[in-house]
């Protein structure tokens, strides 16, 4: 009877879903893209080249399905290097 209200408590935890995000890696020829997707919607495309620096592709104001380049990413997202060699 005890476990009952706990087992309850801990379904609601994991049944809530703040925000649906997802990284797409991509490698076409001599770029790599990371697609950055919020609730299916693309929210940057980081493309990585294998020479020169890394710049951004954000979606523009006007809604019209271009992309804008930036050198710097628009989105603040935690990221930690847990290994490197």
């Amino acid at each position: 009877m005890l476990l009952l209200p706990s087992l309850l408590w801990s379904a609601s935890v994991f049944a809530a879903n703040p925000a649906d995000e997802t990284v797409i890696i991509r490698n076409d020829g001599d770029n790599t893209y990371y697609e950055y997707r919020v609730n299916g919607e693309i929210t940057e495309i980081k493309v990585v080249p294998k020479k020169g620096p890394a710049y951004y592709l954000v979606p523009s104001a006007q809604e019209d399905g271009e992309f804008v380049r930036k050198d710097q990413p628009e989105m603040r997202v935690p990221k930690w290097v847990i290994f490197r060699w």
